[in-house]
């Protein structure tokens, strides 16, 4: 094993909105951080886009900022991992130049592809193939939707990768991706941690355009001299294949084995339950991916605008909060959590679907639309901000009530991500869920995770479990108030009530 003295590792969040770096000693602490953001373009309805080189160059901003504001030198970086956004498609030509933008996770663009993945493939065999459905937000569609409305870009591709594993070819020059991160594209066989050759066979794609494939742990390469200027980190530092954002976070918040389930609200929101072998739901509600963690798989389920539809209510209807916090030195957010405070559990029959990109589970539809349903005239704007909090705790009810629904166990909720942060949150899970809530000692997991993923690589741990048991340590405990169950149960009847029969009104 490395000496372990004076080594750290070096984690990397490739975000929706930023990129976010910290530097890790071996206990877990994060000794300095730093965070560089990008736009995301949208050039029509429903579409959403980035440039790589602002992800590179914010990850470098990142990275620098880290190691000043730890104050550790480089050299003592033993590791470094990457967690990113999921099923991104980044196109690269021969010479690893980008051919274009990046088709991100919640971009909606592909439903035509959708049908045409279901039609060679047929949606009764995805589920053997591959677990998952074809869902617009997979790099699957993507990629025939590349072919079928760019064809003279198609025809430059010779790589495709996913967005963290862009960034791993920026710090050490070779291509590869990693089990949990391939395990969202649509073209990996999830049960034996490979490449799906009937599915690539079938949708005409390739192989030699897909990279390699490693453990999330194990190394992906070094560190070059070319590019340890732009980061600050030494030549030669190991990088680990690293991990899909959520399957890092699991990681962080030490969520590894069955009966312990991560709850993340960051840009998206998603319940996350690890198993012993792989499961897939028949009806395809749930993903079925593989874990960063080897011989592990989850289930998990995703809702698209999670922290986004707060985001949303800030930008829409916060300016009192956003200006607020300018003249008092504080947090929006944590204004518009006071403002929420206000209103009484289940506000008093508000209702919010956060729908506002489309919806993942349980719906997997494209068409359907955020909804304040109950207004009148005794509502204000404590009820509004209220309900966009609670709904997006609906939505994530609705994928542990499948869980539950299908036999997975549920002994302990752990909940991350920058929701995480919220108190009013962090109660509106416990009493809406029913059952003791654990706050992630370190709200950002997935930049945790990473980095422990950079120390098994580079040897500071001999396994993923021994690194997690070493630096991953839990938070608060909420319990759940018994008062406010009848408000939730209430208040959660009418939320699944309300997409059914909005179901066709979507389509008009």
């Amino acid at each position: 094993m490395t000496d372990t003295r004076d080594q750290y590792m070096l984690g990397l969040d490739l975000g929706t909105t930023g990129a976010k770096a910290g530097v890790i000693d071996r206990e877990g602490r994060v000794l300095g951080t730093a965070a560089a953001g990008y736009p995301t373009e949208t050039p029509r309805p429903g579409w959403a886009e980035q440039d790589p080189a602002l992800w590179w160059e914010a990850s470098c901003r990142a990275i620098r900022g880290a190691l000043s504001a730890s104050a550790i030198a480089a050299e003592s970086i033993a590791g470094v991992g990457v967690s990113g956004q999921m099923h991104g498609s980044v196109f690269l030509d021969g010479s690893y130049g980008v051919v274009r933008p990046c088709i991100l996770w919640c971009d909606q663009r592909t439903g035509p592809e959708c049908t045409l993945i279901e039609e060679r493939v047929g949606r009764e065999n995805l589920a053997g193939l591959v677990g998952n459905p074809a869902l617009p937000g997979f790099t699957a569609p993507k990629v025939l939707w590349l072919a079928r409305n760019e064809p003279e870009s198609f025809e430059r591709v010779r790589s495709l990768l996913l967005p963290k594993d862009y960034i791993n070819l920026m710090l050490t020059g070779a291509t590869m991706t990693e089990v949990s991160d391939a395990s969202g594209t649509l073209l990996f066989d999830v049960a034996g941690r490979r490449w799906s050759e009937p599915i690539l066979e079938a949708l005409q794609i390739p192989v030699e355009w897909l990279p390699p494939v490693i453990e999330s742990a194990q190394p992906a390469g070094r560190v070059t001299a070319g590019v340890a200027h732009a980061t600050g980190l030494a030549e030669g530092t190991v990088v680990a294949g690293g991990g899909a954002d959520n399957a890092c976070s699991a990681l962080g918040m030490g969520v590894l084995e069955p009966g312990r389930v991560a709850v993340s609200i960051g840009s998206s929101g998603t319940v996350l339950a690890p198993t012993a072998t792989p499961i897939v739901d028949e009806r395809m509600r749930l993903h079925s991916f593989c874990h960063a963690r080897p011989d592990t798989w989850y289930l998990m389920g995703v809702m698209l605008s999670a922290g986004l539809s707060l985001r949303w209510l800030r930008d829409v209807l916060g300016e009192p909060e956003r200006g607020g916090a300018e003249a008092l030195g504080r947090d929006p957010y944590e204004l518009l959590d006071e403002t929420a405070a206000l209103a009484p559990a289940g506000c008093e029959g508000l209702v919010f679907l956060p729908y506002l990109t489309g919806e993942r589970t349980p719906h997997a539809d494209p068409d359907a639309r955020g909804v304040l349903f109950g207004l009148d005239l005794t509502k204000g704007r404590h009820h509004v901000v209220r309900s966009v909090l609670e709904g997006v705790v609906y939505g994530l009810l609705d994928s542990l009530s499948l869980m539950l629904e299908m036999g997975v166990p549920v002994t302990t909720v752990l909940s991350g991500g920058g929701g995480a942060r919220s108190s009013l949150w962090r109660r509106i899970q416990a009493d809406a869920f029913g059952m003791p809530v654990t706050v992630a000692g370190n709200p950002d997991a997935a930049m945790l995770g990473a980095g422990l993923l950079g120390g098994v690589a580079a040897g500071l741990f001999e396994s993923v479990d021994e690194a997690c048991a070493h630096a991953v340590h839990g938070g608060e405990t909420i319990e759940p108030d018994p008062a406010a169950r009848p408000a939730y149960d209430r208040a959660y009847g009418v939320y699944r009530a309300l997409y059914p029969a909005l179901h066709e009104i979507y389509r008009m």
